[in-house]
């Protein structure tokens, strides 16, 4: 059996966007994928990320944040950055790591009442469940 294709979802503190990609590719990648998640400046798992998981039938609660660590990195097939300041401050790595950068809103600054919150988190969740489906549709086509 061929190796699971290796992809690093890397954020700022690890605490949502990395967190709920690494999540929905480990369960919609099944066995050809193998998922982590990594943050620049780890800060912890944001609740709301795994209240609006649960949502969708998906447990993160026992993900934990973890830093970026390069030599790890330098394994991945791809690594994808989640917002602008990981894709700013992720390292030079080797040329068989394609990186690709998704610009998502970051639900963790979002302000006002908790539904208000909710539905941020919700909405990037669900901009993060496409981008992962079409990703994952992609990997057997050969590039153009």
């Amino acid at each position: 059996m061929e190796r699971p294709i290796r992809i690093m979802f890397v954020c700022t503190g690890n605490s949502a966007r990395s967190q709920m990609a690494e999540a929905f590719c480990r369960v919609l990648g099944q066995r050809r994928v193998e998922a982590k998640s990594a943050g620049t400046e780890p800060k912890g798992l944001n609740p709301n990320a795994v209240r609006v998981m649960q949502e969708r039938g998906i447990d993160i609660s026992n993900h934990r944040s973890e830093g970026l660590d390069v030599a790890e990195a330098s394994e991945m097939d791809y690594l994808i950055t989640v917002c602008g300041n990981a894709e700013e401050r992720c390292p030079v790595l080797p040329a068989g790591v394609m990186r690709i950068h998704w610009p998502l809103e970051d639900p963790a600054a979002a302000t006002g009442c908790p539904e208000h919150v909710l539905e941020v988190f919700r909405r990037t969740r669900d901009e993060i469940e496409a981008r992962v489906l079409s990703f994952l549709a992609r990997l057997g086509e050969p590039c153009p």
